[in-house]
């Protein structure tokens, strides 16, 4: 009896151990840091159909933004500003990919909204911005605001810092801008000035 309660309690304390640290605020985040290589990783297009980070890579040099969700005025004004900006970083020789945690079936509506033509992908779950370190925990007052806003599918239980990590063919990380307070984006004057400094 008592070897199998000691058995439990190990199997127990091992499995609280194992479980993803996410905080609370996202100001305490730990991100993943310049020079170290991105994970693979599967998302979901507008269809809900599986795409893979590696093999988005593989194509070219790419700018990663990580953005909160279609139901984020702020996010929406960062997509729609990169559609102005996007012909000049595609002769830069980059691609942009925006991902966030929002469900799959919010993504065509924030691509009509911000007439996006780059793609826009779904992290099911937050997974990947967990295991990069640029998640924390959504509040139950953001949960009821994003409710307030009609949005498909599932809520994420944890929501990304906006960021914006420019990675090469390998996914090794060049360049980030990873601002807590979400009212403020990296403009796309300093962005394209990054990649011509990178390209260089």
């Amino acid at each position: 009896m008592k070897k199998s309660l000691i058995l439990f309690l190990l199997v127990l304390f091992g499995c609280s151990q194992n479980e993803p640290n996410i905080p609370l605020l996202a100001e305490d985040i730990s991100p993943i840091l310049i020079g170290e290589k991105l994970p693979n990783a599967n998302f979901q297009d507008a269809e809900g159909k599986s795409i893979q980070l590696k093999a988005l890579l593989e194509e070219k040099p790419t700018v990663l933004v990580f953005y909160r969700g279609g139901w984020c005025p702020y996010c929406n004004l960062q997509l729609s500003g990169l559609v102005e900006i996007e012909e000049d970083i595609l002769a830069l020789g980059y691609q942009i990919v925006a991902i966030s945690p929002d469900d799959f079936k919010n993504l065509k509506t924030t691509t009509e909204n911000n007439s996006t033509k780059y793609r826009l992908l779904s992290d099911p779950n937050g997974k990947f911005i967990q295991e990069i370190g640029i998640a924390f925990k959504t509040s139950s007052v953001l949960k009821d605001y994003i409710t307030s806003k009609d949005q498909k599918g599932k809520t994420s239980a944890v929501m990304t810092v906006p960021t914006v990590i420019v990675v090469d063919n390998k996914g090794v990380i060049k360049f980030q801008y990873i601002n807590p307070n979400y009212k403020e984006r990296i403009s796309g004057e300093m962005l394209l000035s990054v990649l011509k400094t990178i390209k260089s």
